[in-house]
């Protein structure tokens, strides 16, 4: 699996009842296979992943997989701050047969030092699948210092980086102290100004709703063809900056929703935004061309 272009940060659609509805997420992921994606992952923090039960979490992976029938790689949301139940999601994505990768969010709220995060991840990557590390302090209550990732780089099966801590600069900092690790940007509205510096594409939230326009922006910048990447970027600038007036994945979903995806369904402690939120999605989908 080469990482780099656009990975689609799914969302776990639900039924009115509640319940993982697997039948929007088949057509979740059919749209993203035709669409044209570089990869899409399931269970990350836009799936909803704290909501989940051990048992959907892990079918979730396996559906994603068995719906993508190899045309899109499939990047499992494997992560937690218990090393145990990482390792144990990452074996059950192991044994699902098609994940080309796990993504590893910081352990958070325990906040550990740097050097239990190190032996955290170096755990998880231990078990043989590549590992994206998922920089997320704004989540997590802390982020992974470079050094760690350059320490954690030197192991095989740690292969990337997801960067979503809100600065460019650290995408240079981070090839600069580990240049064998690929950075992908962690945020829609930074992904151009990433690229420039190195990153080489985008774990996506925006993708969910634009996948082709997504795929297309950050393929044009990968080639150096960063004057059209702008074009596209300016035309959904609205898009990337109100997918988080609200906590993400609600505004995604909200947008989905209005479209007619997805139910309007959300797990407490997440839930429906607001009615002013809600009329400024409106609006900005209908700008975008995107909403009648």
């Amino acid at each position: 699996m080469k990482l780099q272009g656009t990975i689609t940060a799914m969302v776990t659609p639900f039924s009115k009842d509640g319940s993982v509805d697997y039948g929007r997420l088949k057509s979740i992921v059919e749209a993203q296979a035709q669409a044209g994606v570089e990869g899409i992952c399931a269970v990350g923090t836009s799936g909803e992943s704290p909501t989940l039960s051990h048992s959907e979490h892990i079918e979730v992976i396996a559906k994603t997989v068995e719906y993508s029938a190899g045309r899109v790689p499939v990047i499992a949301g494997t992560g937690a701050n218990s090393t145990s139940e990482a390792v144990e999601l990452t074996k059950a994505a192991i044994a699902s047969g098609g994940a080309c990768a796990t993504l590893q969010v910081t352990p958070y709220y325990n906040k550990p030092n740097a050097e239990g995060l190190y032996r955290h991840f170096m755990t998880v990557a231990d078990l043989g699948l590549p590992v994206i590390l998922y920089n997320v302090p704004g989540r997590a209550g802390r982020d992974i210092p470079v050094d760690v990732a350059a320490r954690l780089s030197a192991h095989p099966n740690i292969v990337a980086i997801k960067e979503a801590a809100g600065s460019v600069e650290r995408v240079s900092a981070v090839r600069h102290a580990a240049p064998s690790l690929t950075v992908l940007s962690g945020d829609d509205s930074l992904a151009l100004a990433m690229i420039s510096v190195g990153a080489r594409g985008v774990i996506s939230v925006a993708s969910n709703i634009i996948p082709k326009e997504m795929g297309d922006m950050v393929r044009l910048a990968l080639a150096g063809d960063f004057a059209k990447a702008l074009e596209l970027h300016d035309r959904y600038y609205p898009l990337f900056r109100d997918l988080f007036i609200d906590v993400n994945p609600v505004m995604v979903k909200e947008a989905l929703a209005l479209m007619g995806r997805i139910e309007r369904v959300f797990r407490l402690p997440l839930c429906e935004t607001t009615e002013t939120c809600l009329e400024r999605m409106r609006g900005t989908l209908r700008a975008a061309g995107l909403l009648k």
